[in-house]
């Protein structure tokens, strides 16, 4: 299964796992979801320096070499598969459509370390166990409607499913923006 560029060639899975394999390209896609226009490389390289040392202002040296080392090395390679468009003269970078495709890559793992297809799982299986143990007569739970204890989980899979989109709100209305829009 391949992932679509802007020329209409596929990244393979693997080329995909390759691109997310530099720390610094993958901070880069994170730091570009969260904005809806184009960012400058000099504001990217400084939220990617902020990150890498949790120093703010990060110190210059560092600075630097994130913006050379993405200038020389890594936008290219972004912008080459159509993850990102990288205006080289006017130093401007923002997504493309590819990046929605690698991003499922990066997505899988909430900042919990287990992927949401889990934790929805998870949840589920807890809900259907609490109101068959409430059913089956254990102390605490037989006192409570089984109505109210799946209202409960269905209230906390809405709340969960609510912050998911919160956390991936950018990505949505990129999404949601005509052509050129941005």
């Amino acid at each position: 299964m391949g992932v679509l560029s802007r020329y209409g060639d596929a990244i393979d899975r693997s080329e995909v796992y390759e691109i997310l394999r530099n720390d610094r390209r993958r901070a880069t896609i994170e730091v570009l979801r969260k904005k809806l226009g184009s960012v400058s490389l000099r504001a990217l390289s400084e939220a990617i320096a902020e990150r890498e040392t949790g120093e703010s202002p990060p110190p210059r040296n560092v600075r630097e070499s994130v913006y050379n080392s993405l200038h020389q090395t890594h936008l290219p390679k972004l912008d080459e598969r159509g993850v990102i468009e990288y205006d080289r003269d006017r130093k401007t970078v923002q997504l493309e459509d590819g990046a929605r495709e690698v991003y499922v890559h990066m997505e899988v793992v909430n900042e919990y370390g287990i992927t949401w297809a889990d934790y929805y799982r998870s949840l589920g299986v807890l809900a259907l166990m609490t109101i068959v143990a409430g059913s089956l007569g254990t102390p605490f739970l037989e006192s409570i409607d089984p109505v109210f204890i799946a209202s409960f989980y269905l209230v906390l899979f809405a709340l969960s499913a609510a912050r998911q989109l919160w956390v991936n709100r950018w990505l949505y209305l990129r999404a949601l923006l005509p052509e050129g829009g941005q």
